[in-house]
Order: structure tokens, then C-alpha cells, then sequence
């Protein structure tokens, strides 16, 4: 294998962007509907769920940036390393939970709200291919992703927080900080009559979910961090697409390159914890304090219903003005978690076809697989809908649920990955081991807490 040495660090605001995509599937999903939904019914003493979910998936993305910071290719082409049954696992896992369109159907609901439309069906088989289209015409498809969700979220982050600081109470502020510790009104850690599948598949969508987490590689790749410098771009069918081997390489081992590594390692924590975790996860709690300055103690809501009263309840609080620009923003933020979803899960189960085909060594135009699996969704999305499958709650908590699962065996699989591919070195501290084991013991715990409810 070819070895070259690694780039010099670049600084840290000239690195802003990966998480950037990574926060926005997370977006659509724990921040604006699931964990809003549970603060609305119950209160805001499950938020140690949000607090504990997104700090486990710090340490599962930034891990997966380790492996990739070192070998400049994606944590799939590792996982082919251990095993050539992997990428079957991968297609699957991705495949089904993330082919639900519960997020185009959302999305579809409030932009029907707002033109009064009865039947969003339609709307949201657009939205999808509205979505396939953004995608394959943009020329390089990691910076048309990055551009979108930093619009997203930099318009989006200002509203939401003036929101809360015209509507929320001290209360409410009061309310937090105890729900950060467990204390909930009336009960420790989980009131009576909570779903189990709802509360797992919230502390799954606290950020990414899922596989998608283990596209932090991806991004690493495509942003040039570490050995992910050399590694060959996806583009848009219309222009010329490089055929290139999946396999990385590693960088020539000298006191300059492993001084550089960490120096790199030290960055992508900075810019991962700045954007995934802290804005995040002030996300989560925004939202969350306005659902229960809202709507809390109101009725038990069902579906997206909430989001519609509490743009109802601004609306009479402040200016009808504001609850429009509400739907409006919630609208946008399902579309770009749509769009991410797609995007991510594409590349995964692109890859690992690709893999289970060609291996590592042989060239592969990628950009082909990716569209092929993309339109592919899509496709399976718009039957769904014509099907009359398009409750989007019912679909983003079964697919939440899919993906908690699929999340449990991502813990163990990067610990094995690091430790077998990666310099002593260049390995994860025992901190960090302890908590990829603490992490995989709770969601095998909610797991099977979960599979015993149901039967």
C-alpha cells in the first residue's frame, strides 16, 4: 500500500463543516419532532435521555473520524477488512429503516397546512423527487450538502432561541435543569405510560441514528481531513466521475506525520463538539422548552399534531406572523433532514454493494452506485406514499426504533476496528473504550426492554 504524508492542520473555522451535515439528519428528526413530542406530553424530566444519547454519539462519531483521519477511507471499507459479510449487514440495516419516508411526509403535512391543501400525498411524492433532483444536479455532492444545512441551521438557530425567550418561564428554566438530572413531574427518570420504543427511538435520533453516524467518515473524507486528502470525490452523473479502489492509505510513520495526526485528531473533536454536540444539543433543549412552554399539560397529542398547536399557541402569544414562520422553518428543517437522509444512506448502501462486488483493490466509479441507490429509495418512498403509508410519526418512531437497534452493534464494531487497524499509538484512550462499552450495555438494555413490551 502507497504511502504519502499527512496535510498540514488547517484552523479550526476553516474546518466548520462536517458536523454541519451530521447535525442537520438529526435536525428533522430528535430536535424538532421526537424529543419536542415527548417534552409536550410528559414534561421536560426525560432530557437526561437527549444529554446522554448525543454525548454517546460524540464519542461514536469522533471515532469513526479516528479510523478515517488514518487511513483516508470510509469505516465500511474497514469493516470489509474483518469480515466480507459486513456490507450485506450495512445494505440492510440502512435499507429499511431509512427508506420509510416519514420526513418527506412530515414536511409535507405543514407546507399543506399552510395552502390549505387536504391531501399532502401528493406533496410529498414532490418533495422526494424534488430531493433525488438537488442531489444529482449539484456538482460535487458534499459541498452542496454543507452549504444547505449551514443555511438551514443558521437561520433556523436565531428564531427558535428568540422564541423561547419570549415565551418560556422561569419555571420552565427551573424545569430543565432538574429533567438534565432525571427529575420529571412527579417521577425519576421515566413517568408512567411511556412508550419504551418511543423514548429508545428518541435517544437514538439525539443526533445522527442509526448507520447514518458512521457517514461522519464520509465527511471526513470529502472535507480533505487526514489521509481523506487523497481519497477520490462523489459528483454529479453529468460530470466525469473517476473510477478509484475504496482501500485508503496510511501515511509514512515519522515524528512530523504523528505529531500531525493528533494535531488533526485535536481539531475534528474541536469542530465536532462545537457543531454536533453543543449546538445540537441546545437544539434539543430549545425546542423542548418551547413544546412545553406551549403545549404542555394541554392534551396528549398525537403524530406531528403539536407542531400545529404550537404554532397556534405563538401565533395568540406573540403574532400570527411568527407561528407561520414557525411551520415554515419546521417545514424546512424536515426537508433538509429528508435530504441528508437520503444522501447519507445512499452512500452507505452504495459502498457496500460496491464492496461486496469489487473488494477494496478494484476501480469503482462510486458516483454511479450512489445515484442507482439513491433513485432506488426514492422510488421505494413514492410507492409507500401511493400505498397510503404517510403517518410521519408512526414511521419516524418505527424507524427510529430500526436504527437503535442497528446502533447497538456500531459501538462494538468501531472498538474492534480501532483497536485491529489502527497503531497502538494512535488508539482510543481507556476513557473512551469505557464509553463505547457503557454505551453498547445501555441501548442492549432499551433493546431488549423494548423487544420484551412488544410481545
Amino acid at each position: 500500500m502507497s504511502k504519502k504524508d499527512l496535510p498540514r492542520v488547517p484552523s479550526l473555522m476553516s474546518s466548520l463543516g462536517p458536523s454541519f451535515i451530521l447535525l442537520g439528519l438529526a435536525l428533522g428528526s430528535g430536535e424538532l419532532i421526537m424529543w419536542p413530542f415527548l417534552s409536550a406530553n410528559y414534561g421536560l424530566g426525560l432530557l437526561w435521555g437527549a444529554l446522554l444519547g448525543i454525548s454517546f454519539q460524540f464519542f461514536l462519531n469522533t471515532e469513526i473520524m479516528r479510523y478515517s483521519l488514518y487511513w483516508g477511507e470510509s469505516v465500511f471499507a474497514g469493516f470489509f477488512r474483518l469480515s466480507r459479510h459486513w456490507p450485506w449487514w450495512f445494505v440492510v440495516s440502512t435499507f429499511i429503516p431509512w427508506g420509510l419516508p416519514g420526513f418527506s411526509s412530515a414536511s409535507a403535512q405543514i407546507f399543506g397546512s399552510l395552502f390549505l391543501l387536504n391531501d399532502t400525498k401528493w406533496l410529498a411524492i414532490a418533495i422526494l423527487i424534488l430531493t433525488g433532483l438537488v442531489l444529482t444536479l449539484g456538482k460535487t455532492l458534499y459541498t452542496t450538502m454543507e452549504k444547505i444545512q449551514k443555511i438551514v441551521i443558521f437561520a433556523g438557530f436565531p428564531f427558535i432561541l428568540l422564541l423561547v425567550l419570549l415565551l418560556s418561564s422561569g419555571q420552565d428554566w427551573l424545569d430543565l435543569g432538574k429533567g438534565l438530572i432525571g427529575k420529571g413531574d412527579g417521577f425519576w427518570f421515566f413517568p408512567a405510560g411511556i412508550s419504551l420504543a418511543a423514548f429508545l427511538g428518541a435517544v437514538a435520533y439525539s443526533g445522527a441514528g442509526g448507520n447514518l453516524n458512521l457517514t461522519q467518515s464520509y465527511y471526513i473524507k470529502e472535507k480533505g481531513m487526514g489521509m481523506g486528502k487523497w481519497a477520490v470525490k462523489i459528483k454529479s452523473l453529468l460530470l466525469k466521475n473517476k473510477e478509484a479502489p475504496l482501500r485508503g492509505q496510511s501515511f509514512v510513520r515519522n515524528q512530523e506525520n504523528e505529531s500531525r495526526f493528533f494535531a488533526w485528531w485535536k481539531l475534528v473533536n474541536g469542530e465536532h463538539f462545537l457543531v454536533f454536540w453543543l449546538l445540537g444539543f441546545l437544539t434539543i433543549i430549545l425546542l423542548s422548552l418551547l413544546a412545553k412552554s406551549l403545549v404542555f399539560g394541554e392534551t396528549v397529542f398525537e403524530g406531528i399534531e403539536f407542531l400545529f398547536y404550537e404554532a397556534s399557541e405563538i401565533s395568540l402569544r406573540l403574532n400570527n406572523i411568527f407561528g407561520v414562520v414557525f411551520l415554515i422553518l419546521a417545514g424546512v428543517m424536515l426537508y433538509s433532514t429528508q435530504l441528508g437522509v437520503l444522501e447519507s444512506s445512499s452512500r452507505i448502501i452504495s459502498e457496500n454493494i460496491a464492496l461486496s462486488q469489487k473488494g477494496i483493490d478494484k476501480p469503482v466509479n462510486l458516483s454511479l452506485y450512489f445515484y442507482l441507490a439513491l433513485w432506488f429509495q426514492i422510488s421505494l418512498g413514492v410507492t409507500l406514499l401511493l400505498l397510503g403509508v404517510e403517518e410521519p410519526r408512526f414511521l419516524l418512531t418505527l424507524s427510529a426504533v430500526l436504527n437503535a437497534f442497528a446502533m447497538t452493534i456500531s459501538f462494538p464494531l468501531i472498538f474492534i476496528l480501532n483497536r485491529k487497524r489502527l497503531a497502538s499509538q494512535f488508539q482510543p484512550t481507556k476513557i473512551r473504550k469505557a464509553v463505547l462499552l457503557l454505551a453498547f450495555v445501555f441501548f442492549v438494555v432499551f433493546d431488549f426492554l423494548v423487544i420484551k413490551n412488544l410481545f
